[in-house]
């Protein structure tokens, strides 16, 4: 055809759904913060900063705030983690090239180097007595060497046990050899509502213990509209500042616990940063410290919401690529090769309105509730094809590949 129909306009607007495949419509960047820690007025005593007389005795001033407090209960848990990974460098071509060798004479006549090394730096958190600490997968992914360092200088070899890229999560272990160990207390992520307070910790671009303050943005936010579609992770939105270098580190309450694991920031926006929330590390933490696979339920389709609006301007315009019904649910625009979608007969077309007796009316639905099944698990998938309604039985596979 010689013009996108209406779904192709909006699939350049709409991020699809990806279930077990990794496309990427927006960039991963690591995290920091630099802002200095910002004290709400509520919390400062009026006597702050000045000295007070009371029968001829002074009264030191003092400046505590909820912040200093967090800080103070948790921040000696925080890491910065040091990575170290050697990858293969390509020679440049010409240089193996016998004619290019002998025109040019000895000058060129040496080898190129074929190693180079590439180092990085994240954050993490201490969890345990036993040295477990929590980070990014992205942190600490295939790295040949970790150290890890604490706030108070203490340096250890870090071994890294686990790594999920679906989730973007890892575990590293160190060996505390006797020594006490800083623990951070870990929150609930399902107490946590838009507005409460939010600290980022960490060590952005090699300024270590850095603090910044700001609130919960929003819950829930889905991957794909962070702009990394090929995780399935439900975001915690913060505007605490978070820069390359945090990630991996605590997001805290006001308390000083841990409600979030800073992850991900939009490069085209300020003021705009994401955490994992801590509830789906700790469901993972123990299967990635035993160095287990991560389960992750897929079905190989690509998908977006379909409303009857979204349907009827399709069926309206003649440069469509096909007709779809004209009812809530979620539109199939892609089914991938060799994938239970495909041997269970889903097709291009087809609008999913069920799954196991469940309504379907959005693709991140969908995507949760297939995330939340076992592997080989029959789901009864009920499809609107045409004007036939069909049921078909899928039973997803391990995604592989990413983790």
């Amino acid at each position: 055809m010689s013009k996108l129909g209406f779904l192709g306009k909006i699939f350049s607007h709409l991020v699809a759904f990806v279930l077990g495949v990794g496309l990427t419509f927006g960039s991963l960047k690591v995290m920091s913060s630099q802002a200095e820690p910002l004290v709400p007025p509520s919390t400062v005593s009026s006597q702050d900063n000045i000295s007070l007389k009371t029968n001829n005795t002074n009264i030191a001033p003092t400046h505590t705030s909820f912040v200093n407090t967090a800080i103070a209960r948790t921040g000696s848990a925080v890491v910065r983690i040091d990575t170290e990974r050697t990858v293969a460098s390509r020679a440049e071509p010409f240089l193996d090239d016998p004619f290019f060798r002998e025109f040019f004479g000895d000058r060129f006549k040496f080898e190129a180097p074929r190693e180079r090394q590439l180092i990085g730096q994240g954050s993490g958190f201490i969890t345990d007595k036993t040295g477990m600490i929590l980070t990014n997968a992205h942190v600490v992914s295939k790295a040949d060497k970790v150290t890890v360092t604490l706030k108070d200088g203490r340096e250890f070899e870090g071994k890294v046990t686990g790594t999920d890229e679906v989730t973007d999560l890892a575990v590293v272990r160190i060996e505390p050899q006797g020594q006490d160990l800083p623990v951070a207390p870990l929150g609930s992520s399902s107490e946590v509502q838009v507005g409460d307070w939010a600290i980022a910790v960490g060590n952005p671009v090699g300024l270590n213990n850095t603090v910044t303050l700001g609130i919960i943005s929003t819950l829930s936010r889905s991957s794909a509209q962070v702009g990394i579609p090929d995780k399935r992770v439900d975001f915690l939105q913060t505007d605490a500042a978070i820069n390359p270098g945090n990630s991996g580190g605590p997001l805290l309450n006001e308390q000083g616990e841990v409600i979030g694991i800073n992850t991900a920031i939009r490069p085209d926006a300020n003021g705009i940063g994401f955490a994992i929330p801590i509830d789906k590390a700790k469901s993972l933490k123990d299967t990635l410290a035993a160095g287990k696979q991560v389960l992750h339920p897929y079905i190989g389709v690509q998908m977006i919401t379909l409303t009857p609006e979204i349907a009827q301007q399709n069926n309206q315009d003649p440069n469509s690529y096909f007709l779809v019904p004209e009812i809530e649910g979620v539109l199939v625009v892609r089914v991938m090769p060799d994938t239970p979608a495909e041997k269970a007969g889903i097709r291009r077309g087809d609008v999913i309105v069920s799954v196991d007796e469940n309504q379907i009316t959005d693709a991140a639905q969908l995507q949760s509730l297939v995330e939340n099944s076992n592997i080989n698990q029959n789901l009864q998938f009920k499809v609107q094809r045409g004007d036939r309604l069909i049921q078909l039985s899928v039973k997803p596979t391990q995604l592989e590949g990413l983790s």
